[in-house]
């Protein structure tokens, strides 16, 4: 890793259930996610763009995954406003652990949520 490369390469969220994370996530960003199964891992991406350069992931459902709140904490893109992505949080199951908080005008705001498995992520939109 150096500055000329991103340092996150991919990310995982765990999940316990794959089909409800998956649904909590496709409600409150509306979006598809495209499925596929290695081994015993299940596994939901997110929409990417192969060859771009740019950090893609997506929900894992194994042994090896297990939801949390504490530890490492991702920030997914919910620009340009997260206003629409944090008022389908509750109803779609999830929790707003803070609320949308202004970072700094330059950077823009943050927020967490905890999702429909347990797990503490961050949103960042510019607005």
């Amino acid at each position: 890793m150096n500055e000329n490369t991103n340092s996150l390469n991919w990310f995982e969220i765990p999940a316990l259930d794959i089909n409800r994370a998956t649904q909590f996530y496709e409600t409150i960003f509306n979006l598809s996610m495209g499925r596929m199964e290695m081994g015993d891992t299940k596994m939901a991406m997110f929409p990417s763009a192969p060859g771009s350069g740019k950090a893609s992931g997506g929900l894992a459902e194994s042994p090896m995954h297990q939801p949390s709140a504490e530890g490492a904490i991702i920030y997914l893109n919910a620009n340009p406003n997260m206003d629409a992505v944090l008022a389908k949080v509750n109803d779609a199951g999830g929790k707003i652990a803070m609320p949308k908080t202004q970072i700094s005008p330059e950077i823009g705001f943050m927020a967490f949520i905890i999702d429909t498995e347990g797990n503490k992520v961050g949103l960042h939109s510019q607005e």
